[in-house]
């Protein structure tokens, strides 16, 4: 297993719960920091390996309408001062190659949206960066074909991989989530995440924008963690009714700590379970 060291803690399947969490896309500094502050002060009181996460540009939104962020110079100056802040990795997406480089200055780990993780331009230039790179399971894409991923990245030099599943689409403004490719991602020797938020959205479910399942985030993010993987990645909101991008997915701010709770006992008890070989 390709386990991961970050700063002071490990990132993998079979250690302890590590989390990204935080918000969809960067809408101003102090929501920001408020809502870093909150993910920290419990992952810190469980035990949790923490990773805030962020976008400072959206730019995969339904409608050309929809709020996108601040951009990347005015975004990445909001993370430095999480990181520096709160002492904590952070994490967000690029979706141009000349992005690799400067984001990687701020981000210890570079994300790859679902829609761009087959663009191979974009791919090694992340790669080159000797960053950690997750890559978000496409939607139109099953679970081994993440392998030809893998091996692309790996091919421009850097093998520091972490997998995320956020479910697939078969059309009709539905994600289904199959528990198996927790499984099948693992067997390709990579710490695995669950992004329980994106896997409750409904695509284009609003006409101009995703809707959401926000009543099924414990429930999903429970069967997620019950197959033994490494964390979970998670956003919130103190008013996700009223936030620029994928509110109805988003755990209300206030329900973090019980939350995590749940999902943390549950991810003790699991991995606290003995192995067994029923081939």
């Amino acid at each position: 297993m390709n386990n991961l060291k970050l700063r002071n803690f490990e990132i993998s399947n079979e250690g302890n719960m590590t989390l990204m969490g935080g918000m969809n896309v960067l809408e101003s500094r102090d929501l920001a920091m408020q809502i870093a502050e909150e993910f920290a002060k419990a992952s810190q009181s469980m035990n949790i390996n923490y990773i805030f996460k962020a976008s400072y540009d959206k730019a995969n939104r339904s409608s050309i309408n929809s709020f996108r962020g601040p951009g990347m110079d005015d975004g990445l100056k909001i993370l430095q001062e999480i990181k520096e802040t709160f002492d904590i990795p952070v994490i967000t997406d690029i979706h141009e190659p000349n992005q690799a480089i400067p984001v990687s200055e701020v981000c210890e780990i570079i994300q790859i949206p679902a829609f761009l993780a087959r663009q191979t331009d974009l791919v090694s230039a992340a790669a080159k960066t000797k960053s950690i790179i997750q890559f978000k399971k496409p939607q139109f894409l099953s679970a081994p074909e993440m392998k030809n991923i893998i091996e692309k990245c790996a091919s421009a030099g850097n093998n520091k991989i972490t997998l995320c599943e956020r479910g697939n689409s078969f059309g009709y403004n539905n994600l289904i989530v199959d528990t198996l490719n927790f499984q099948i991602l693992k067997n390709l020797s990579k710490p695995v995440f669950f992004d329980v938020t994106h896997s409750l959205q409904l695509p284009g479910g609003l006409g101009n924008a995703a809707g959401g399942r926000r009543e099924y985030l414990l429930s999903l993010a429970k069967a997620g963690i019950s197959q033994g993987i490494a964390g979970l990645f998670l956003e919130a909101h103190p008013d996700p009714n009223n936030a620029k991008c994928d509110g109805p997915c988003a755990l209300q701010l206030d329900m973090i700590k019980p939350f995590l709770r749940q999902i943390k006992d549950l991810d003790v008890f699991i991995k606290n379970q003995e192995t067994l070989n029923i081939l």
